[in-house]
């Protein structure tokens, strides 16, 4: 049962603020999301809003002459890969303001996300309340419910304590992040016609560059995307290299229309954050995954007592595409 209260109050729930936010219309978006803005604006808050195009230049259109006082973020650059937007995006934005509570609308879930997508997009809304608990913030996630499936709608319940609609706000009683993250640890459907290389130690980076650049440009990957690629096989192998022994796999392959670099190995990786939290100044190490958020359009990762698969994902920008 979920305990209601009265739409302008929110229910008590320590400094960090995570509700989603449900709506069906544009009517019910703005009507919730202006004053949510406006109230920000009014209590001296800094407001950031990263939403997909279309509802970023609705929401600044309805803002008015507040629209220059809000930070505007496209959600569909900025956060396509979902692993770069907790450390690049909301962590930035509230970092920049540590004295002071502020308010994000942050829309990374939207009709469109494509099933490969989506699994990220879930852990990473899960992930948020570990992100930022205790932090003074107010993160606003509108899920469209005319567009969007059930079970996304229902992981929304068990990724939000609270849930927001036009009329009424309430306590989730499905909330359950943890689980969320256990539930999408998926890997990628098995390719048998991957091109697979078996690293064991350092010495062989400097060949897997060639190998990977190589195949790289063969799946229609442009000049600046093939370096791309070729840093992410490094940071990926090196990891595994680093952290675990017995060598690992390095594999390129295509998947719905993207280049795959898969670096399989033996070790498991126990902090569901790692790769989306921003270095601590001075810090060595600890970036490989962190920068192959930034590089990639999408990260999936499946981790098991028996191993870590990390997928990164890079779309074609060449008009031919050779297929999966």
């Amino acid at each position: 049962m979920t305990a209601e209260t009265d739409a302008r109050t929110v229910p008590p729930a320590g400094p960090f603020v995570h509700p989603a936010l449900f709506y069906a219309s544009d009517e019910e978006y703005l009507a919730v999301l202006v004053p949510f803005i406006a109230e920000g604006l009014a209590d001296n808050q800094p407001v950031a809003v990263v939403v997909p195009t279309a509802r970023l230049e609705m929401l600044r259109s309805a803002a008015g002459d507040a629209a220059d006082n809000v930070t505007w973020i496209d959600m569909t650059e900025a956060g396509r890969n979902p692993g770069r937007i907790i450390p690049s995006v909301l962590r930035r934005f509230a970092d920049a303001h540590p004295d002071r509570h502020l308010r994000i609308v942050g829309e990374p879930i939207w009709p469109g996300r494509t099933a490969s997508e989506y699994p990220a997009c879930a852990q990473h809304e899960a992930l948020i309340n570990h992100a930022f608990a205790g932090r003074d913030v107010t993160i606003l996630c509108p899920y469209d419910t005319a567009g969007l499936e059930e079970h996304v709608v229902a992981d929304a319940r068990a990724t939000h304590p609270v849930v927001w609609e036009p009329n009424r706000r309430y306590r989730s009683d499905l909330y359950a992040p943890d689980e969320v993250v256990a539930r999408y640890n998926q890997p990628l459907p098995e390719h048998a016609g991957a091109d697979e290389l078996v690293i064991t130690e350092p010495a062989q980076l400097r060949a897997a560059r060639r190998w990977v650049a190589e195949l790289g440009g063969g799946h229609g990957l442009d000049a600046g995307q093939i370096e791309d690629l070729e840093y992410i096989a490094t940071e990926l192998v090196t990891n595994s290299l680093t952290h675990t022994s017995g060598g690992c796999r390095l594999r390129i392959w295509s998947h719905e229309g993207h280049v795959v670099c898969e670096v399989r190995d033996t070790g498991q990786l126990t902090d569901p954050l790692a790769g989306r939290r921003p270095r601590p100044p001075g810090l060595r190490g600890g970036r490989g995954v962190l920068l192959v958020n930034q590089f990639a359009d999408l990260v999936r990762i499946h981790t098991t007592s028996h191993g870590t698969t990390i997928y990164a994902l890079l779309r074609p920008t060449a008009e031919t595409f050779p297929g999966d």
